[in-house]
């Protein structure tokens, strides 16, 4: 796949916007995304914003392309963000824009008035998730060129691209868009807190069996786990879920206190067994996928 990766300059250097690692062959209809794990800070973005080094990592979905690094040896390819976050939300629309906190008149065509802007999360995010302001001084408006034109736009022909091949060679694709989320997400009834939330946008992003397979394969384990609430799936499960078109999107968020010390930014203990779950999902789940397009086949053959 030829896809121009832009680039932009941190304290160590030239550093890709995101990176996308192949399989040898692809042999699995899946596609996986982990657009928000990126921790490779732009120094003008360092030198924007009034927060410390610590402060400014509050966004980062800690350590979550490094969960699923093994998704490429079992034969799917892996989009993964090197830009952080708090830079720039590419689980939101293109133009989901702040007009507050640039120094001049946004276009006509940005969309400022969705809840998101509201909250301080959007497309260039306002606040970390601690909901401290990431800037001191309104932003230029060249800004939303450098990263909205400049990277988010070839991150989502570079994930379009991976789905629609994936799409053609297998007739179909299931997209699993990873994400982390915070120890502190809502309670759920009875005190407890979700290990992990799959999100298909309340059965409109995914066939029912497919999110099935991966809540009960889940629950088998041992975890946690709830669907939608809080957390349904964001732009990117909406926008690539077409279950009529064939494209299936799944969202995955995993809590960080199962595998992190958010407070340091270090994985801890839990690490590598919640690695080793996750590359048994996976394995579990194309099984089962290929199971039924199998059967499938040999339904439409006879």
């Amino acid at each position: 796949m030829q896809t121009a990766i832009p680039s932009f300059e941190t304290a160590a250097g030239a550093c890709p916007a995101f990176e996308i690692v192949e399989p040898t062959d692809q042999t699995l209809p899946f596609v996986f995304c982990s657009p928000h794990s990126g921790r490779a800070y732009p120094s003008r973005f360092i030198a924007q914003s009034r927060l410390g080094p610590d402060a400014i990592r509050r966004s980062e979905d800690l350590f979550v392309d490094q969960l699923f690094d093994f998704v490429p040896a079992l034969g799917a390819p892996f989009l993964l963000a090197r830009f952080p976050r708090a830079y720039l939300d590419v689980n939101r629309e293109p133009y989901e824009l702040d007009p507050g906190m640039f120094d001049g008149p946004l276009p006509d065509f940005v969309n400022a008035a969705s809840v998101r802007v509201a909250g301080g999360l959007g497309t260039i995010p306002r606040i970390v998730a601690e909901r401290e302001e990431i800037y001191g001084t309104k932003l230029p408006l060249t800004e939303i060129t450098d990263r909205v034109d400049a990277i988010y736009f070839p991150f989502h022909e570079a994930l379009e691209a991976l789905i629609e091949r994936t799409r053609r060679r297998f007739g179909f694709a299931i997209l699993v868009d990873c994400h982390s989320m915070p120890s502190s997400v809502r309670l759920l009834p009875g005190g407890r807190r979700a290990d992990m939330v799959v999100g298909d946008r309340f059965g409109t992003s995914a066939l029912h069996a497919y999110v099935v397979m991966v809540t009960q394969r889940l629950g088998a384990m041992g975890y946690e786990v709830t669907r939608n609430k809080p957390y349904a799936g964001g732009f990117i499960t909406e926008r690539y879920g077409r279950p009529r078109r064939g494209v299936h999107a799944i969202q995955i968020e995993i809590n960080r206190a199962l595998y992190a010390d958010e407070a340091a930014f270090l994985p801890h203990d839990g690490f590598g067994a919640l690695r080793r779950d996750l590359w048994s999902l996976v394995t579990c789940f194309a099984d089962e996928v290929e199971t039924g397009w199998r059967g499938e086949m040999a339904a439409a053959a006879e």
